[in-house]
């Protein structure tokens, strides 16, 4: 599902970041093999058939994303503390698609070529249908829970585009994401600084 309007600003600043190499969990799984992923330790999952192919770029409010694998494999990093090296460049916001089980605040902790670390918050709304208690955008809702046995009617699950701010004024190197199994990142994109554009 590629979003092929034009462009608005954030767009044309926006960059996807490849974070296939620090996939480690998978959330999504189709409705005749519910016990192929498990996002929880319930093994609960998220219903593939209402989601983007895997691969493809979507955008979510203006902010691009390259969609990870759908049914192939992990679809999505685990927080355990992995570092994700980024392009050196001036940026202003980290996007992030993402989930949670329960409600989520941690910290990503920043990382700068003059040396320097920032710890942001990343906070993020419950996965169970549930309002945004962070100001996340809804990215992607389906009817229907995966269980590892059965398909659930009428228990939604829920992906949020929420953004961590990048506040200093150097070029940003990479960030250290949290020690929290309950938080899970799908996708990651950059947005340039206007006057690094």
């Amino acid at each position: 599902m590629t979003d092929t309007t034009a462009p608005s600003a954030p767009t044309r600043l926006c960059d996807p970041v490849d974070i296939s190499g620090h996939r480690n969990n998978t959330a999504v799984s189709a409705a005749t093999e519910t016990k192929a992923a498990a996002f929880n330790v319930w093994g609960n999952s998220f219903a593939a058939e209402y989601l983007p192919a895997g691969g493809t770029l979507v955008q979510i409010a203006g902010v691009p994303f390259r969609f990870p694998p759908v049914c192939d494999g992990p679809d999505n990093i685990r927080c355990a503390g992995q570092f994700l090296d980024l392009p050196e460049g001036r940026y202003d916001w980290i996007h992030v698609l993402a989930a949670a089980e329960r409600r989520c605040e941690d910290t990503a902790e920043l990382h700068f070529d003059d040396g320097s670390v920032d710890p942001e918050p990343l906070r993020v709304s419950d996965f169970w249908s549930a309002p945004a208690w962070f100001g996340e955008v809804k990215a992607y809702e389906s009817p229907v829970m995966h269980y590892p046995h059965h398909v659930q009617r009428n228990v939604s699950a829920v992906m949020w585009a929420q953004r961590v701010p990048v506040t200093r004024r150097a070029g940003l190197t990479g960030v250290r994401l949290p020690r929290n199994d309950a938080l899970h990142l799908f996708a990651v994109t950059l947005q340039r600084a206007e006057a690094a554009a």
